[in-house]
């Protein structure tokens, strides 16, 4: 069953996507409807907030690894990301996650961020580790 998260981080409010976790393949997925508030200065889809969303399906898919909650917190270690083309304000981008790699503590993500046309925007691959945060404590 699909389960769409809203407002759980300050990330999450301040950007206004969405995450979905549940789906049958494991990936968790990045929602975005592009507003103004989400262009660089070229009037597209800034490459730092493509990236957020790219990182936050990967690290919700290492999480899913550990709890169908998607709660146990994984951080990312190191992540590259390749844009490939323009996200146009009015549009929607989906970020999905997929594990390639790792063992128990250390992940092998990559991600593609697709906009509604099915067009690739920009991929990502990265390093995730688990981590023991303090109750509390955000990843």
């Amino acid at each position: 069953m699909i389960e769409t998260i809203r407002d759980e981080t300050g990330a999450q409010r301040s950007l206004g996507y969405t995450l979905e976790i549940g789906h049958p393949d494991g990936g968790a997925r990045c929602i975005l409807d592009i507003t103004e508030a989400h262009t660089n200065r070229h009037n597209v889809l800034h490459g730092g907030v493509a990236a957020t969303l790219l990182d936050n399906a990967m690290g919700a898919t290492s999480s899913l690894t550990a709890d169908a909650t998607g709660r146990t917190p994984f951080l990312t270690i190191s992540m590259a990301t390749q844009f490939l083309a323009p996200a146009l304000v009015g549009g929607r981008v989906t970020a999905t996650g997929r594990v390639t790699g790792g063992g128990r503590s250390i992940l092998f993500l990559a991600a593609d961020l697709l906009d509604q046309d099915g067009t690739l925007i920009a991929s990502a691959t990265g390093v995730f580790k688990r981590a023991n945060l303090p109750k509390g404590g955000d990843a």
